[in-house]
């Protein structure tokens, strides 16, 4: 996670190199100085983050250079606050005629010539921190980090076809469902045939294939069958000398590429032979497209059978048939569970402990595998209940069992994606996570990387499918029209993992299994949070008065529970606040703090809303506002805006009219309230055709 920050942190100091650091005065040799050390640091992070498993020094290490990471995207964040009231400052002055001459002749970022003096307590705060990394710079010398790639110990196991089969539970219908599809052929289907099985880390792909790749149909129905574990990086000699020596060949005086393919078509010529590929990632075409020529000398009936994480891959790799690998159900994982923890006749006590146990790896057999092995010689009933208590991560041996498969998963991603997967650990387990909200929060914490000519959303859009597709995601809910993800869940050990790489940063709370005092501390090192209140009329102010939160989510049992938002405001500098179910009358000035908010009953709006000139979704589920203040009509970024007010006269010059909506053209959903009149309809028509990419209209 500190390898992500900093890559973070970094990306915005170029951005302000690239573009700010010119018209802003006194700093030049601060920026440098904080990107010299940041990129010192960033040379050593992927040893760092290997031996923090086992070395708390560097874990303490990391957790000092995260804070100090945090901090300073703090600080640019308030960099870039206040160079944006500067450019609204200067725009407003260029509105009076003689300013608006002379600005008229330069760009208007360049402030008219004049370079920009920022806030003392900004350029203080830049100076702090530059001490405390160069204090951190410092340290890591003492650790004697090595430069090189990751040389993590987490390493890709090499499979093997073998497998005892008493030990397998759960998989009878998956394995004749894969059976069907290898033996069943059609003069309809290409002469050799793929097949992917695609399923989360420890859902039990390598465990099928090897079912069916020792089931006696398998061996009677094809001429040759081969295995090989492909893992990454993709190496096409390797691979291609192990199908080679698995069909009888000698490939150790071959090392040419080409020479080895012709081995291999020689063997597999007019053959019906059945390919194992386990653990595929890559995703790149043209790894494939040499030995796909090559294999294309066997028989009618042929067929490859390819296992991975990544639906990409078997798009990559033409799959004709895909199978999604479920979870076990609730007793096919208990007879797994019992088979291993039990050697023996199991207690009743030990027993019952163990179903609760079972429950929490929500089918999960590599989770189930590695808590029986566990358990399996502890005769202790408190140790029993020390796991069933325990949070999965932290079980030393479950860290060690379970963690690293999907630790392959997570270092796979691309770095924007691992910022957005961590974060899902906000959310309680189990929870429903709706997408279009989880994409809005992700654009509030910016962790959408930008891309010309096109919608910050849209790119939300593709790093949820990305993550979807890479199976860590799972019981999506499908719109019934046009079949879009609506929402989805995470499976337990893979929030317990999300949490375990941000170590609490990301916490969900509900507030009648903490008393305040609890709970702030439980938060006092969170950064983004979800609050769910379980007591009508209580919100642990407390909680915020010594936290760094940059998200709070907030969501209440209760229709009317109460919640003042000045309050929240005080203490904290959020960057997404997300509020359901509480009864709020007002919202206060500091919303300039702001980026996306949720609430019911509103009945007033502050004046300054048009200073939002980033903001991009404005929702109001249940409208009471009276009207909406003058300035809206400059939120040009504004995506959605529901629900807009048609106020009456009696606002005088404070209320936004109608026709302040033509200025809106990035509006993709507008919702209006109060259209009451012919003469405000025909106003509406006459601007909102312009507006194309408006999609949903409701009034």
């Amino acid at each position: 996670m500190a390898e992500v920050l900093v890559s973070f942190v970094l990306e915005q100091l170029a951005s302000i190199a690239r573009q700010e650091l010119k018209l802003v005065a006194g700093v030049d040799d601060d920026v440098r100085k904080l990107t010299s050390n940041f990129r010192s640091i960033q040379a050593v992070l992927e040893d760092a983050e290997s031996r923090q498993f086992k070395d708390s020094a560097v874990r303490d290490w990391l957790d000092k250079l995260k804070e100090a990471a945090y901090d300073i995207d703090d600080v640019l964040d308030e960099w870039n606050t206040s160079i944006g009231k500067l450019q609204l400052k200067e725009v407003g002055n260029a509105s009076k005629p003689m300013i608006k001459k002379v600005c008229s002749l330069v760009p208007c970022y360049s402030f008219c010539f004049r370079k920009v003096i920022l806030p003392c307590a900004v350029v203080s705060r830049i100076r702090s921190l530059n001490k405390t990394l160069d204090v951190i710079a410092r340290e890591k010398d003492t650790f004697h980090f090595s430069l090189k790639e990751r040389t993590t110990e987490i390493r890709r196991p090499m499979t093997a076809s073998f497998i005892d089969v008493p030990m397998v539970h759960g998989r009878d219908d998956d394995k004749e469902k894969l059976l069907n599809k290898l033996l069943n052929e059609s003069s309809q289907e290409p002469a050799i045939s793929v097949i992917s099985i695609v399923g989360m880390g420890g859902i039990g792909k390598t465990t099928l294939a090897r079912l069916v790749f020792n089931s006696d149909k398998v061996k009677t129905h094809f001429d040759k069958k081969t295995w090989v574990c492909v893992s990454e990086p993709f190496d096409e000699i390797r691979i291609a000398k192990a199908i080679l020596e698995s069909l009888g060949g000698d490939a150790s005086r071959l090392g040419e590429l080409e020479t080895i393919l012709q081995h291999i078509s020689q063997y597999l010529d007019r053959k019906k032979f059945f390919l194992v590929l386990d653990d595929v990632w890559t995703e790149d075409s043209r790894n494939w497209e040499q030995l796909k020529d090559c294999l294309k000398c066997g028989s009618q009936g042929s067929r490859i059978l390819v296992t991975t994480r990544k639906e990409n891959v078997s798009k990559t790799i033409g799959a004709t048939n895909m199978i999604m690998l479920g979870t076990l159900s609730k007793n096919e994982s208990w007879l797994l569970f019992s088979q291993i923890a039990f050697p023996s006749e199991a207690n009743e006590i030990l027993e019952d402990i163990g179903r609760k146990i079972v429950a929490k790896c929500k089918g999960l057999p590599l989770a189930i595998k590695t808590l029986g092995s566990f358990l399996r010689f502890k005769t202790n009933i408190g140790e029993w209940q020390n796991v069933l208590d325990s949070e999965m991560w932290e079980i030393e041996e479950v860290e060690q069992g379970i963690f690293p498969p999907l630790l392959l998963s997570y270092y796979d991603l691309p770095f924007s994606l691992k910022k957005c997967f961590s974060y899902c650990a906000i959310f309680p387990k189990d929870h429903e996570i709706e997408k279009d909200k989880l994409i809005k929060l992700w654009m509030a914490q910016s962790y959408l990387k930008e891309e010309r000519n096109k919608d910050m959303e849209l790119i939300g859009e593709e790093y949820f499918e990305n993550l979807a597709m890479r199976s860590l995601f799972q019981d999506f809910k499908k719109n019934k029209y046009d079949g879009s993800i609506e929402s989805c869940k995470m499976h337990d050990i893979v929030h317990d993992f999300a949490q375990f790489l941000t170590k609490n940063e990301c916490f969900s709370v509900e507030t009648d299994n903490y008393n305040e005092l609890h709970l702030k501390s439980s938060l006092k090192n969170a950064r983004h949070s979800m609050v769910i209140l379980k007591r009508r009329d209580f919100f642990p102010i407390g909680i915020v008065d010594e936290t760094k939160l940059r998200s709070l989510l907030v969501k209440s049992q209760y229709s009317r529970s109460q919640l003042t938002l000045s309050k929240l405001f005080e203490n904290l500098s959020l960057r997404s606040l997300q509020i359901g179910g509480c009864d709020i009358q007002e919202i206060p000035r500091e919303i300039k703090k702001m980026i996306h908010l949720r609430c019911d009953s509103l009945t007033k709006l502050p004046e300054e809303m048009g200073k939002l000139i980033n903001l991009r979704h404005f929702i109001i589920r249940t409208c009471r506002v009276e009207y909406m203040p003058k300035g809206i009509e400059g939120l040009t970024c504004l995506r959605t805006l529901e629900n807009f007010v048609v106020s009456s006269s009696s606002h005088g010059g404070k209320a936004c009219s109608i026709e302040s909506l033509k200025n809106l053209t990035n509006l993709r959903c507008l919702g209006i309230w109060g259209l009451e009149n012919v003469a405000d309809m025909a106003k509406l028509d006459s601007f909102i055709n312009p507006i194309e990419g408006v999609k949903t209209l409701s009034l």
